[in-house]
């Protein structure tokens, strides 16, 4: 990339909330058709087969959630450097970020994938499958586990379609496999009868549609950089320099993951104590984290939206500008938390009929879930936010101790300790207690580091 093209960048010209909605929304679009899917999956099996396949795909969603951390550990690690490099005119340096990425992300890809397939029953009740949902959840999970590879590669290397100024094309590339799984979801579900196992088959040939994308823009759309076969090669402080600044995301996904494990046997245990028993509480949590994920994930969108402007602003030393943005993502990024929740809050029945169950066990207990585990769903706009804002600022062990509070030192031990006294409420009381106390840390962490990029914008001006 030439001095010319970069230095009329709108990055570092346009106003910023235009520059925050023209990445994010895109990203966000992308999200909710991401979401969107999971709903579907989950409507189509409880209309199609019953409320076990609705639990199977919940027990079978770590796969997911690890697919998720190690794309991100990658390609958000990489690309924070790669969009601070692109605001110092360092195009080499930033290919090799860019390329190092790309040989990391297939060689997990295709590790995860092999391990997860050799082990696959073990791995399922570990994650909290019951024999009744093991029927389900094997054939599913089998199939999944072979689209790992697609889409880690396709959901990294949307951050770099992103940074590369081609924020569209990012959502296209994971937009493509949503709308490929929503349209045969029902094609392989009903019409060919493959049951569970077409709806996991659907998921999958969209992420290779969605990788098919990726490597399309790498080949022949790609602007800032060219990489090269030499970029590829792996570079251990490149490869460092991705770790250090993916980290932080990476635990976030990954403690994330072993909560739901955590969680998923827990109600496995005290659901069977209770009056619902373990199927329908499994099933019924997975329904309402999927309405969830819909929310949370326009969250996301702004987050991940905002990150180019505050990794290119932060390497150009505007300061002033990568405050701004911080700022403009938590006040959007908490009109669609508070939205969330009082539409989670006041119609959870309307909301929960999408999944076609005629169990009234089902729906009284997921509005319990709702109504306690939700509590503090207003404050969950600020810890993806400021993670993110903390990584792409090089502050990587901010947004990694962030993580550690809420899912580490508060949600594991409350899941673990809180049952023992209340029950299944105890386990859904983890989840608003913790949101509360993270969202008063998460609150001091911003502000401090607010102050300091105002520090820093008036010692440049002077």
């Amino acid at each position: 990339m030439t001095e010319k093209m970069t230095m009329g960048n709108p990055l570092e010209t346009q106003p910023i909330n235009k520059l925050i909605w023209k990445f994010a929304i895109p990203g966000i679009i992308s999200q909710l058709v991401n979401s969107a899917h999971n709903i579907v999956d989950q409507a189509f099996l409880g209309w199609g087969v019953n409320d076990l396949a609705i639990g199977a795909t919940n027990v079978a969603f770590p796969f997911t959630t690890i697919m998720t951390a190690i794309s991100a550990l990658i390609g958000m690690g990489a690309v924070s450097h790669f969009s601070i490099l692109l605001g110092k005119r360092q195009t080499n340096d930033a290919a090799d970020y860019m390329g190092n990425a790309i040989t990391l992300m297939t060689a997990f890809g295709i590790l995860i994938s092999l391990v997860s397939s050799i082990f696959l029953e073990p791995i399922l009740y570990l994650f909290g499958a019951t024999d009744l949902i093991m029927e389900y959840a094997f054939p599913y999970a089998r199939v999944i586990c072979l689209g790992i590879p697609f889409g880690i590669f396709a959901t990294g290397m949307s951050y770099f379609v992103r940074a590369d100024g081609s924020p569209t094309f990012a959502s296209a590339i994971l937009l493509s496999g949503a709308i490929f799984n929503i349209i045969f979801d029902p094609i392989f579900l009903f019409l060919f009868d493959m049951g569970i196992t077409g709806v996991a088959l659907a998921t999958v040939l969209g992420q290779v549609l969605s990788a098919a994308l990726a490597v399309f823009y790498l080949l022949r759309k790609m602007k800032t950089v060219t990489v090269t076969a030499e970029n590829l090669r792996i570079r251990l402080n490149v490869v460092g320099g991705i770790f250090a600044l993916g980290s932080a995301i990476f635990f976030n996904h990954i403690l994330a993951t072993v909560v739901q494990i955590v969680m998923m046997n827990a109600m496995k245990t005290y659901g069977a104590q209770s009056i619902y028993g373990s199927e329908v509480v499994i099933a019924a949590s997975g329904a309402v984290s999927k309405l969830s994920i819909v929310f949370l994930s326009s969250i996301i969108g702004i987050a991940t939206g905002c990150q180019p402007i505050l990794g290119y602003n932060l390497g150009n030393k505007k300061y002033d500008r990568v405050r701004k943005t911080y700022l403009l993502a938590i006040r959007y990024g908490t009109t669609v938390a508070v939205t969330a929740f009082l539409l989670l809050q006041l119609f959870p029945g309307t909301l929960l009929k999408l999944f076609g169950s005629d169990d009234p066990m089902f729906y009284e207990f997921a509005t319990r879930y709702i109504r306690i585990y939700f509590a503090m769903m207003f404050f969950n706009a600020l810890q993806p936010i400021t993670s993110t804002f903390c990584t792409a600022i090089g502050k990587a062990k901010m947004g990694f101790w962030m993580t550690i509070v809420r899912q580490g030192i508060l949600m594991l031990p409350l899941i673990l300790l809180l049952p023992t006294f209340l029950g299944i409420d105890g386990v859904l009381l983890a989840g608003s207690i913790s949101d509360g106390i993270t969202a008063l840390v998460v609150i001091v962490i911003g502000y401090r580091e607010v102050k300091r990029l105002k520090k820093l914008q008036e010692e440049v001006s002077l």
